[in-house]
């Protein structure tokens, strides 16, 4: 994919702001039909600089009530998931330390070093409390009782 020419890189970008293009032209196209019925229908003049502060009020609300809630809701989650924020990982904090038991009680002898070459490559990542807790007191994938 290194290769790939940036139309195949961002693909989806592309077609997304193909569309964007498109149905924002057809909001303002449609839009000055209905705005030259409507100063037809009041026998007031057609003025594009009216028609133009109109249809850009019409756009920003338009954004303000939907592009910029739905920007918020996408743009906000991949932050905040790639920031590593605490609501990002509600699941994967006991995911990753069942796995550890896992790991612990298959093969305990090498068990420690395998968790730690992974947390070591995974650095800053490890975000599960407990686990740590116990890697930090000597615990880990040693004796305690299998109830």
């Amino acid at each position: 994919m290194k290769n790939a020419s940036i139309w195949k890189r961002y693909a989806y970008g592309w077609v997304t702001l193909g569309f964007f293009l498109i149905t924002l032209a057809g909001h303002w196209i449609f839009g000055w039909f209905a705005y030259v019925d409507q100063q037809v229908q009041h026998g007031a003049p057609i003025v594009v600089s009216n028609y133009t502060v109109e249809m850009l009020r019409d756009t920003l609300e338009n954004w303000q009530s939907e592009f910029l809630q739905l920007l918020w809701q996408i743009g906000g989650l991949a932050f905040l998931l790639y920031v590593g924020s605490p609501q990002s990982k509600e699941g994967d904090d006991r995911m990753e330390a069942k796995l550890d038991a896992i790991l612990s009680a298959v093969d305990p002898k090498n068990a420690d070093c395998l968790i730690d070459e992974i947390d070591h490559e995974y650095a800053g990542r490890h975000t599960d409390q407990r686990w740590m807790r116990l890697a930090r007191e000597g615990g880990r994938g040693q004796g305690g009782s299998s109830s």
